[in-house]
């Protein structure tokens, strides 16, 4: 058993992770850290967790996480992550990092789409992007894993394999996304405001997301280091949980179903938590993000557009889950060595 510690253990991704990692049979939580609620209970803050432990909040002090734990989740703002995960680093703290902090390899692209100089560029390249579809054996010899983006994850998987396939333009992808109310986490503003926020879909940050940087980043691996440009969207709709990230990729050649799911097959058949959804009969006929929410699958599909030489793909998450606390769980467990269904091999809840 593993001891493991949450940095910044008081939003909603803090929640899941101890929500997950208090059952996990592997995982032994010593620290929840909370500046603002040391000393009360977690269940004070995540009432789903009463009965289920008496840990408490205590003080982020680096010296004490650092002596008590041998992994750490750093669930913190981006842009505050970074020099924290160094100090863990430096006392043989492996980290999962589930800010921005580290998922891009180029110290340049951080003004570019944060707005603001890395403070530890030496660590990105140790960093390993922690999307365990793509990078599972760096995983399970990395110290530093960089948790990827919800609409990231939901968007990457889906489109590699119309990229894979190489008969789309790699220079002209577009990315329309739906995430529910949870992606902006736990403070509150105007925009999550009940009146504001019930019976919408609203169109934010329509260019020059931040999650456009990974997206190219890893499907351009899959089109062998060639530049993958991307155009995202996201939408914030009326849900709480839940991203289904609709790609549009432009064919230079015919392709078939048939191409399509063979390379999804090869892709994901023998992946735990990604789930192709292409049916002919019945409701649920593509991916739709109510039957993902609670649990951590990716279900990806496509639909070939012969009219427009169109190739739409379908990425739905769950946004605490694949999207981040799920996730940087599977990453845990490849990091030590077991199977990484571990803890978080649970179905998704219906009704929603």
């Amino acid at each position: 058993m593993k001891t493991v510690g949450i940095v910044g253990a008081s939003g909603y991704t803090g929640g899941e992770l101890l929500r997950i990692l208090i059952n996990h049979p592997e995982a032994d939580v010593k620290v929840a850290t909370s500046r603002e609620n040391a000393g009360e209970p977690v269940f004070r803050l995540h009432p789903q967790l009463r009965k289920l432990t008496e840990l408490k909040f205590v003080e982020p002090d680096l010296e004490r996480v650092a002596e008590s734990c041998e992994f750490v989740f750093l669930a913190l703002p981006h842009g505050v992550s970074a020099p924290v995960a160094k100090k863990l680093l430096e006392r043989g703290v492996r980290v999962i990092d589930l800010s921005a902090d580290f998922r891009l390899k180029n110290k340049d692209d951080y003004p570019k789409w944060y707005g603001w100089e890395h403070p530890c560029p030496e660590l990105l390249q140790e960093a390993v992007f922690g999307l365990p579809e793509f990078h599972r054996d760096e995983i399970r010899k990395a110290k530093l894993v960089a948790n990827p983006g919800c609409i990231a994850t939901a968007s990457i998987l889906s489109l590699a394999p119309a990229i894979k396939t190489g008969a789309v333009e790699k220079d002209r992808v577009v990315v329309d996304a739906k995430i529910g109310s949870s992606g902006a986490g736990i403070g509150v503003s105007e925009a999550s405001h009940h009146p504001e926020h019930s019976n919408l879909v609203r169109a934010y940050k329509p260019s020059m997301h931040r999650h456009t940087a990974e997206i190219e980043q890893e499907l351009s691996l899959k089109a062998n280091s060639e530049k993958v440009t991307v155009a995202l969207t996201p939408h914030a709709v009326d849900m709480v949980r839940g991203i289904m990230a609709t790609g549009h990729s432009f064919l230079t050649r015919e392709v078939t179903n048939q191409e399509m799911w063979k390379v999804c097959r090869e892709m994901y058949q023998n992946e735990p938590f990604v789930r192709i959804v292409k049916d002919h009969k019945g409701l649920h006929l593509l991916p739709d993000p109510k039957n993902v929410i609670g649990s951590n699958f990716c279900d990806v599909g496509f639909e070939i557009d012969p009219h427009a030489k169109r190739l739409v793909t379908f990425g739905a998450i769950d946004n605490m889950l694949k999207g981040a606390a799920g996730q940087a769980v599977q990453n845990f467990n490849l990091m030590i060595s077991v199977d990484e269904r571990t803890g978080i091999r649970f179905t998704g809840v219906r009704p929603v």
